[in-house]
């Protein structure tokens, strides 16, 4: 399809949308789909942490894909305007970043 045949996309919340803050995702995968869990990390103690779910997500092996290419080219744009995003190792005790 040429961009110029493209469909007019036009998006609508449904009743039940909604926007969070998310800084703990999990993922997993079959062979039929991929499964996001978004969450709210937060220390707990020293050396421990918990995470919050709040949504969970499936997408097909094309959709995640799809959205891998996006988040791709996204963070790229991102980089390129505000500099290179820096992933934290974790800290020692437990408390650094969960990957």
């Amino acid at each position: 399809m040429h961009p110029q045949n493209a469909p007019k996309i036009h998006l609508v919340n449904g009743p039940d949308y909604r926007e969070g803050y998310s800084n703990s995702v999990q993922v997993r995968a079959n062979l039929w789909d991929f499964f996001l869990m978004f969450g709210i990390l937060t220390p707990s103690a020293q050396d421990a942490v918990t995470i919050q779910n709040f949504q969970g997500v499936y997408l097909s092996p094309q959709q995640a894909k799809a959205l891998l290419n996006v988040l791709q080219q996204n963070v790229s744009q991102y980089e390129a305007t505000f500099g290179e995003i820096k992933i934290e190792p974790p800290q020692p005790g437990g408390t650094g970043p969960v990957q």
